[in-house]
C-alpha cells in the first residue's frame, strides 16, 4: 500500500528532475560558448600565438566564451596583458 508520505516524495523527487532539467536547457547555450571560446584559445596556442595561460585568463575564457577569448587575444596581440614573460637562459645570465 502507497502512503501519502511515498506519493509526497516522489512529487518533490519528480520536480526536483523538471526543475534541473528546465535548468540544464537553460545553461546549456552558455556551456557552448565556453567550450568554444576555450576551444579558440587552445587553437591560438597550437598555432603559435604566445598568450600568458594564467587563471585569470583561462577564468575570462570560461566566462566569456568567445568574446573572452577574443578579448584575451587581442589584448596579448597589442601587449597590453596577458603578455608572456620573457624566458631568460640562467647560463647566460651568469656574470663570467
Amino acid at each position: 500500500m502507497v502512503t501519502s508520505v511515498e506519493l509526497g516524495a516522489l512529487a518533490v523527487v519528480l520536480l526536483s528532475l523538471l526543475l534541473l532539467a528546465r535548468l540544464v536547457q537553460a545553461l546549456r547555450p552558455l556551456l557552448v560558448n565556453t567550450v568554444v571560446g576555450l576551444g579558440i584559445f587552445l587553437l591560438a596556442g597550437v598555432l603559435g600565438v604566445d598568450v600568458a595561460i594564467n587563471a585569470f585568463a583561462l577564468a575570462l575564457v570560461a566566462l566569456g566564451g568567445v568574446p573572452g577569448a577574443l578579448v584575451v587575444l587581442l589584448l596579448s596581440f597589442l601587449d597590453v596583458a596577458f603578455v608572456p614573460a620573457a624566458v631568460l637562459d640562467p647560463v647566460a645570465a651568469l656574470p663570467f
